[in-house]
């Protein structure tokens, strides 16, 4: 059994849970402590007991912990992009450069803990000066979602640390391997003891004791807006610093005017890579009348070639779903969008492979209107929905007709709506002729509505998240 990191110690748990992968359902990863709320507080006691030294520790000192950390992260990018890929069923490639942007947030915020930024300015009294500063805020706890379980981890970590706060981390039930590997890495970089901890468990059970505990300054969730929302109010409710990332239902518009080929390949990338399982997949994708017809044969010859199978295999495109209960739930919404009267053009079938795993072949819907709930519930799955529309300003208006704001992209060579797109999607991030997933480790992440609450996340808008503000007024005489 894989332990439990506390206070620089690694601590068994009372409880076990097996780590099984998606891909061969016969294959147990490996065995992880599952944390009881006493343990939970331990963890927080242990990071509080910390924070005053971190906070005071030299920034250079933080700088090179988490470089070091880093290093480590490349280095061991095909190792841990193996492990990813066993644990949560992305396929090896998507595995390995997972595990390479890990690394390569790390030494980024590595960069950031030396870039100590204030504002000496002069107050309108005379002989004061006044100095604005950022200081670190005490204890976060960290709670992070399934799907990306090297990086997400890493962009809340690094950050966090980076910044002078204390960590308690706790993973997803489903993929705790990537976060014992990361609290193992930070343990040989020289993290000093309480300064990362890390619980694994239910939620139900060490979530809300994170949450609900009054030492915690701070929390950063990644997960569904249900749970979300329970958060948010959980810390709202103490004036505890709260930052939400959750669902999305991004649309991709595709122009009459829009290079085919290129439109299609965004779509299948954005919709179907990493078996549809981002936050920032292009579910919705709204497509001019023009063009439509030979956009969705375009994108249906390539589903027909896309390779479904182990994670491991070469060759493979798309990696089983996650588990079970997930693979239910996207049959279950393939169900949901042929009973509204959506046209299923291909895919959405349960698929046999050599070893026993939660496959799901890709699935294509047409005929769909945006008020159906395949175009409005997230489904977290290789599922995508076609909206035709006449011209660019429906396709605006479809496209904002949702409760989510993360991400939006159209596909055109016009830059008139290529600009109108990006000023009016009302979204947190926008791309042009390219997917709606995929973004760089040093600028912002976050979304609108119901998909973000609080500062964004990565780069150096994470500070607003990780610091507080402090204004200091000095009289000279």
């Amino acid at each position: 059994m894989k332990p439990l990191l506390i206070g620089g110690a690694w601590v068994d748990a009372p409880a076990a849970a097996p780590n099984i992968n998606p891909s061969d359902t016969r294959d147990i990863v490996d065995e992880y402590g599952q944390a009881d709320a006493a343990l939970a507080a331990d963890a927080v006691a242990a990071a509080a007991a910390a924070f005053p030294g971190w906070a005071q520790a030299s920034i250079q000192r933080r700088s090179e912990i988490l470089d070091a950390a880093g290093s480590e992260l490349v280095a061991r990018a095909g190792e841990l992009g193996r492990l990813l890929a066993r644990e949560e069923g992305k396929t090896l490639p998507e595995g390995v450069a997972e595990a390479t942007r890990a690394g390569q947030i790390f030494k980024f915020f590595a960069g950031e803990a030396l870039r100590v930024y204030g504002d000496a300015q002069r107050s309108v009294r005379p002989g004061v000066e006044v100095a604005v500063t950022r200081e670190p805020l005490g204890v976060t706890a960290l709670i992070t979602p399934w799907n990306f379980p090297l990086a997400i981890p890493a962009w809340k970590t690094a950050a966090a640390l980076a910044y002078g706060n204390t960590v308690v981390l706790k993973p997803a039930d489903l993929t705790p391997g990537c976060a014992w590997a990361l609290a193992d890495i930070l343990q040989r970089a020289g993290a000093p003891p309480g300064v990362f901890n890390l619980v694994m468990g239910r939620g139900a059970v060490i979530g809300s004791a994170l949450v609900e505990d009054s030492r915690v300054e701070a929390v950063s969730f990644t997960g569904s807006t249900a749970t979300g929302a329970r958060i948010g109010a959980a810390c709202m409710a103490r004036n505890a610093r709260v930052q939400l990332e959750m669902g999305g239902k991004n649309p991709l518009v595709v122009l009459d005017d829009a290079d085919v080929e290129l439109a299609a390949d965004c779509a299948v990338n954005g919709a179907f890579y990493s078996t549809g399982q981002r936050c920032t997949a292009s579910s919705r994708l709204i497509v001019t009348e023009g063009i439509h017809d030979r956009f969705v044969a375009a994108v249906a010859a390539r589903l027909e070639r896309l390779v479904v199978g182990h994670a491991l295999e070469d060759g493979v495109q798309i990696g089983p779903v996650v588990d079970g209960r997930q693979l239910d739930q996207d049959c279950e919404y393939v169900e949901i969008g042929r009973k509204e009267g959506a046209r299923l053009l291909m895919g959405g079938e349960r698929l046999q492979r050599s070893t026993p795993g939660h496959y799901l072949s890709p699935a294509l819907f047409v005929d769909v209107d945006n008020r159906m709930r395949i175009a409005r519930e997230e489904i977290f799955g290789p599922v995508a929905a076609v909206i035709r529309v006449r011209d660019f300003e429906e396709a605006l208006a479809v496209a904002n007709d949702t409760p989510f704001g993360l991400s939006a992209g159209i596909c055109t060579q016009s830059l008139k709506f290529a600009t109108a797109f990006r000023e009016q999607a009302k979204v947190g991030m926008v791309m042009v002729n390219l997917p709606t997933a995929g973004v760089d480790p040093h600028v912002p992440f976050g979304g609108r509505k119901a998909s973000s609450f609080g500062p964004r996340e990565q780069g150096r808008h994470a500070a607003e998240f990780y610091t507080a503000v402090k204004t200091a007024y000095v009289f000279a005489g």
